[in-house]
């Protein structure tokens, strides 16, 4: 079977089928040859940005119990392995019930902690590095005489207002003016998460622990590995 192709008026040139998609075959090959090249150097690139990125998470979690080994216990908090998250676990300790005003004993906690932490995140290893200091606000589920939604909205209001306060209070600490304006300003977040981070024990809701201020950072590394996927047209599916 063959394909007729008018060349010339007066002349005609044949091409069989065979030929022509062979000739399809090696631009299909050769495209797609490219194209796997391409994937697998951007796969060796992501590959490289996750090393660092544990390799900065390693560092400054080593830095960090270093500088908050001996006064972890004194403040009921810890350091998430995994996360970073410093996490203040004393519910009598840094709210009244139902409130969002800081408790004294939770002012002289942020008073002694936040300007370390903040030298700890500026060091010249990280200061880079980090895209986001997120003060978050956690609640436990129940709000006495509400429903479970009617609760969540109660709690997300108050979560929210409770690391309002928090914010308002760290950033007039004495000594971080130079950081305020140099560094912190645009990374500094206060984030009212209400129950939707419960803490469990064997499955059920642990009140006490659920109830709690964590502080974290967030790094660029998500942000340099979306560039390398819309740089190979992968979308992370946002709009």
């Amino acid at each position: 079977m063959s394909v007729f192709r008018p060349s010339e008026p007066g002349d005609q040139e044949w091409i069989s089928i065979s030929d022509l998609m062979s000739g399809l075959m090696l631009i299909f090959l050769a495209i797609a040859v490219f194209f796997m090249v391409q994937i697998e150097q951007e796969k060796d690139d992501i590959e490289k940005i996750a090393k660092l990125y544990e390799e900065v998470l390693a560092g400054l979690y080593e830095e960090l119990q270093s500088e908050f080994s001996g006064d972890l216990e004194y403040w009921n908090a810890e350091i998430d392995t995994i996360t970073l998250a410093i996490r203040f676990r004393e519910p009598e300790v840094l709210f009244k019930p139902g409130r969002a005003e800081l408790r004294d004993e939770f002012r002289d906690i942020l008073t002694d902690f936040f300007p370390r932490y903040v030298r700890v995140l500026m060091g010249d290893s990280y200061r880079d590095r980090i895209r986001e200091v997120r003060i978050e606000g956690h609640t436990s589920s129940d709000w006495k005489g509400l429903e479970e939604l009617e609760a969540y909205e109660e709690n997300m209001r108050l979560s929210q207002e409770r690391t309002l306060s928090v914010l308002s209070f760290v950033v007039r600490l004495p000594g971080l003016e130079n950081a305020w304006d140099s560094w912190l300003r645009p990374r500094l977040t206060a984030n009212g998460l209400s129950s939707s981070r419960l803490v469990r024990v064997s499955g059920v809701e642990d009140r006490e622990q659920s109830r709690r201020v964590e502080f974290r950072v967030r790094t660029d590394a998500e942000e340099q590995i979306q560039l390398i996927l819309d740089s190979i047209g992968v979308s992370d599916g946002t709009p």
